[in-house]
This record gives C-alpha cells, sequence and structure tokens, in this order.
C-alpha cells in the first residue's frame, strides 16, 4: 500500500494553504476572543477553491474527489485555526450524495450557494446499541431526533434536539439521522422552515462555529439513503475532525521549535536543553502517528470500508491526544508568554480543548478502538 500523496493532491494542499495564507486568521481569532470584532467569512474562500463540492461528483457539479482529499484541506485548515464551515458541510454532502433522491440538493451544495451542516448522529457501539446524540449538559447522550409518517410527497414532521452541531450557523440545509417506529432514517431540513430553531453558541474556541438545533414539528425530506452512508458520515467528521487537529499540531510544532532555536539562557538555545528536547520529539512522534492513521482512514474510506470505522475512530483518538499535548508543551517551553493573552497559544490550547469533546469526544473514539481491539482478541 503506498499512501505517499499524488502530486494532484500535493497541488491541492498547496493551494490550500496559500488560499488561507490570505487571511490573517489566528489574529482575528483573538480579535473574537476579545469582543471586539466577529470572524471573517472564509466561505467565499472555499468556494472560490471549489472545496463546498470536493465530496460530491462532477455530474452533479462537485469535484469528485475521495475523503483523503477533504482531509487535506482540513489539515490546512487547522494549521491556522481557520473558522472554515468545512466540518459539518462535508459529511452532510456525504450523506447527500448517498441519496437517492436527492440530487436536487447537491448543485447548490457544490458550489457552495447553499451550504449544508450535518446533525451528528452517533451509531451504535459495543457498549451502546442506539444510535444518539449531543446532550447540552451532563454526561450521556440523547436520543436522535423522532421522524413522522411521510406524506405524500416524501416529507415527514421531526421532533427532537441535536445539541453542538458543528457549522450549523448560517447553514441552509440540515442533514442528520433520526428514528421512526424503531428504524433510523436520514432526513434533510431547510433551516428555514418553521419549526427550526438554531441558536448559536460559544465554548471556548471562538474559531468554531456551533448552534444548539432544535425542531419542532420542522418538515424534512425523507431521504433514500443506506444505513451504512448515515454512520459513514460520522465516522468521516471524525476522521475530518482528526485531520483538523494534526494541522494544528504541525503549526504548533513549527512555532515552538522556531522559538526554541531563537530563546537563548544561559548562552544557550532552550532548545538544546534535554528536556525541551524530549518534549518537542514527544510532539513530532504523536504528530507523525496521528498522520499515518489519518493517512490510512483516507485510504479505508472507498479502498476498505469495512475497516473505515476503526481507522477513523484510531486517528480521531491519536490526533486529539497529540494536538493537547502540543498545546500544554508550546505554553510551557515559551515560558510566561506562551500564558499570555496576547501570544498565539492560549488559542492552540482552545482549539485543542474544545477539538476532543466534539463529536462524541476522543474518549468515544477510543472505547470504539478498545471494543474492536478486544473483538478481535476473542475471536
Amino acid at each position: 500500500m503506498n499512501l505517499a500523496l499524488s502530486d494532484e493532491q500535493v497541488m491541492l494542499r498547496e493551494a490550500a494553504r496559500e488560499a488561507l495564507s490570505r487571511v490573517k486568521t489566528l489574529e482575528a481569532a483573538r480579535a473574537a476572543l476579545d469582543g471586539k470584532q466577529s470572524l471573517p467569512d472564509l466561505w467565499p474562500t472555499a468556494c472560490e477553491a471549489g472545496w463546498p463540492g470536493l465530496l460530491i461528483d462532477e455530474q452533479h457539479g462537485g469535484a469528485g474527489l475521495d475523503a483523503f482529499d477533504a482531509m487535506l484541506v482540513a489539515e490546512e485548515c487547522g494549521r491556522v485555526l481557520a473558522g472554515v464551515p468545512l466540518l459539518g458541510h462535508l459529511a452532510a454532502t456525504a450523506i447527500l450524495s448517498a441519496a437517492a433522491n436527492a440530487t436536487s440538493f447537491l448543485p447548490a451544495n457544490a458550489s457552495g450557494e447553499r451550504r449544508a451542516a450535518y446533525l451528528p448522529a452517533r451509531p451504535p457501539a459495543d457498549n451502546d446499541g442506539a444510535w444518539s446524540t449531543e446532550r447540552r449538559s451532563g454526561l450521556g447522550r440523547e436520543p436522535v431526533p423522532a421522524v413522522g409518517p411521510t406524506d405524500g410527497d416524501g416529507h415527514a414532521a421531526v421532533e427532537g434536539a441535536c445539541a453542538f452541531v458543528p457549522d450549523a450557523p448560517g447553514a441552509a440545509v440540515l442533514v442528520g439521522a433520526g428514528e421512526r417506529d424503531g428504524e433510523i432514517v436520514a432526513f434533510a431540513a431547510s433551516s428555514e422552515q418553521p419549526g427550526v430553531q438554531i441558536e448559536p453558541v460559544t465554548r471556548y474556541d471562538a474559531t468554531r462555529s456551533l448552534a444548539h438545533v432544535t425542531f419542532a414539528g420542522a418538515q424534512a425530506v425523507i431521504l433514500d439513503c443506506p444505513i451504512d452512508a448515515l454512520a459513514s458520515a460520522w465516522h468521516l467528521a471524525q476522521a475530518l475532525l482528526a485531520a483538523e487537529s494534526i494541522g494544528a499540531v504541525a503549526s504548533a510544532l513549527e512555532v515552538t521549535v522556531q522559538y526554541a532555536k531563537d530563546r537563548y539562557t544561559f548562552g544557550r538555545a532552550i532548545g538544546s536543553y534535554q528536556a525541551v528536547k524530549h518534549q518537542l520529539t514527544e510532539v513530532l512522534r504523536r504528530m507523525e502517528n496521528g498522520r499515518s492513521l489519518l493517512y490510512y482512514a483516507g485510504f479505508a474510506y472507498r479502498g476498505a470500508p469495512a475497516e473505515f470505522p476503526l481507522a477513523a475512530a484510531a486517528a480521531r483518538c491519536v490526533a486529539g491526544g497529540a494536538l493537547d499535548y502540543a498545546a500544554r508543551a508550546m505554553i510551557s517551553i515559551h515560558g510566561g508568554i506562551g500564558a499570555t493573552w496576547e501570544h498565539d497559544a492560549p488559542l492552540y490550547f482552545r482549539r485543542a480543548q474544545l477539538s476532543r469533546l466534539l463529536l462524541g469526544g476522543t474518549e468515544q473514539a477510543t472505547g470504539r478502538v478498545a471494543g474492536e481491539v478486544f473483538a478481535l482478541a476473542a475471536r
């Protein structure tokens, strides 16, 4: 198996980095935390680059690329903590692309004219046999929204809520899973539909757009979508979040290594001290381990679909731990200045703490990996 990037993938990654370099995202993140200004709208940049249609086939106006390519773009977004609302959009378009009756959604989603958002619904695991969503507070999970009978136009009423939905503010279409008579079905609802409420919420990281979404009898299109596609969207979101984390680790490592070279104490660069070397080496080790797992998840999405859930969970688990460690090491090695409001280090720390909690958290990803390993051992 060759996981080296193709020439086209290298070009895609470089183009993404160049496009994002036009905006001072870190400065904007700090200003947003200060309450001085809102974050810049990076969706036009994404549309110009063709990112909304990465996972939509060319027949419907998309790029017809793979999850691997989407992860490369997500990694570049993570490097500069760019608030590009791709996490929710790409997972949603993956579901719409798998639905036989959703072709009318795809052209506008591919161009970015209408942005979609994925309502995260975790598929059953070895320790939890039900589909579930996040809850607003406290431990545990909530059931997915309830879906009523389908009418003659293929619509049904949806009742329920989904908390901490990435990229929901400003989305035109909300795509997720609901339960009807004990069965899981996919649905797509317009955010402008009566009975849909989107409540923006900010936690830790101002660069991450989140909202609580509530359905009160809202009419939604019931998608002719296999349940496997719904499960795959959850694992895809895990992999995309892992890719963002690996990108943030790479950036944090670059900044910290440069500081360790430039900062002198007792006549020596602090990077020459063993304690600093060990921390930086550990960041590098965790980053490379996470990237290897991420690349395998990118391959498995289509190359080995049966292995994709485990690969995505493993990548999420390792990447989340790597970002948490890298952010803490960044603050530590930068000493006093790394803990000040003016430095970038706290921004990466905030991203690390929010990322480890979203989409079920790194703990559920670790639990899924453990469950798979124990199941294999029992055979």
